[in-house]
C-alpha cells in the first residue's frame, strides 16, 4: 500500500510521534517559526507525495515540538485545479492518521459572501457544503481506512470550536462563524456565483479544505478549521480579486491566526 511506503520512509528520517497535525493554506507558512523544529522532510522526497505548485505553498513536512506538544505541519497543501486527483490530495491526510496524529487542524484563505464580513477577518468554520466539489469517497471503500458511508453531522468538532471562542475572548479577538462553500477553482467566482453561493448558505468560499475534511472524517480524526477571509465576494463592479491581493490579506491577519492556533495546541 502506498500509505505504508510513505510511512516508512517518513519513519527512516524522524522518531517523532505527532498527535497534531496543522495544515497551512496560502500564505500561511509563518505559523512554522512558533515549532521548535526537529525535522523537515520535502514532499518529493515522501514516496506517492503530490508536491504543492502554488505561490505561497511551501513543500514540506515540518516536525516539531510546541508547548510540549509533537506537532507535525504540512508548509502547504494539494488542489483539485493543480490536476491532482482526489486520492492524491487526501492521501496526506491519510498518511498523517498512519502517523499516530489524532486532531487536524486545517486553514485557508477563502472568499467572503456573510454578511459584514470584511477583508482580514477571521471564520471559524462550523460545517461546509461539499456538493461543487468530488467527493474523495468515490469509488471501492477501502475498509481500513474508515467505513463506506461516514457520518458528517459534525465534520468540525463543537468542543475544539468552543475552545478557540474561549481563546479569541481572552485575547480581544473577534471571529465570524460560518459555512464554507468547497468549490474546484481555479478562477474566482463571477457576481452571479458569489450570490448564489450566499443564498444556499454559506459565509464563504475556497478551493480547499473540504475534500481533507471529508477523507479526515471517514479516517476517525478530529477536525478543526479556520478561514482569513481574504476578499469580499459580494463586491463593487469594479473590486478585481488577485492572487496578490489574498496573499496580502493573510498576511495582515496572520499574527491573529497564529495565536489562536498556537494557544489551541497548548491546550488540548
Amino acid at each position: 500500500m502506498q500509505i505504508l511506503e510513505a510511512l516508512q520512509y517518513i519513519k527512516s528520517q524522524t522518531t517523532a510521534q505527532p498527535t497534531v497535525a496543522v495544515v497551512l493554506g496560502s500564505g500561511l507558512g509563518n505559523f512554522t517559526s512558533q515549532l521548535s523544529i526537529t525535522s523537515r522532510i520535502n514532499y518529493s522526497d515522501i514516496p506517492h507525495f503530490p508536491v504543492t505548485t502554488v505561490q505561497g505553498h511551501g513543500g514540506q513536512l515540518l516536525f516539531g515540538n510546541l508547548h510540549g506538544k509533537q506537532v507535525v505541519c504540512m508548509s502547504g497543501r494539494f488542489h483539485y485545479y493543480e490536476g491532482y486527483s482526489t486520492q492524491q490530495i487526501v492521501f496526506p491526510i491519510r498518511l498523517l492518521k498512519a502517523l499516530g496524529v489524532q486532531t487536524l487542524l486545517l486553514s485557508n484563505a477563502a472568499g467572503g459572501v456573510g454578511a459584514g464580513f470584511a477583508v482580514g477577518d477571521i471564520m471559524v468554520i462550523t460545517d461546509h457544503i461539499s456538493f461543487a466539489i468530488k467527493n474523495p469517497l468515490l469509488g471501492k471503500n477501502d475498509d481500513e481506512l474508515g467505513p463506506r458511508f461516514p457520518d458528517m453531522s459534525e465534520p468540525y468538532s463543537k468542543h475544539l470550536i468552543a475552545m478557540v471562542n474561549a481563546i479569541a475572548q481572552h485575547n480581544s479577538i473577534a471571529l465570524q462563524h460560518g459555512v464554507y462553500f468547497g468549490v474546484t477553482g481555479p478562477t474566482f467566482e463571477t457576481r452571479a456565483e458569489y450570490k448564489l453561493i450566499q443564498l444556499l448558505g454559506a459565509h464563504a468560499v475556497g478551493m480547499s479544505t473540504v475534500q481533507e475534511v471529508i477523507a479526515a472524517k471517514h479516517c476517525g480524526l478530529t477536525v478543526f478549521a479556520m478561514s482569513i477571509i481574504a476578499d469580499i465576494g459580494i463586491r463593487e463592479e469594479d473590486n478585481i480579486i488577485t492572487h496578490h491581493d489574498v496573499l496580502e490579506a493573510v498576511n495582515a491577519a496572520e499574527p491573529k491566526f497564529t495565536l489562536l492556533f498556537t494557544e489551541l495546541i497548548k491546550s488540548l
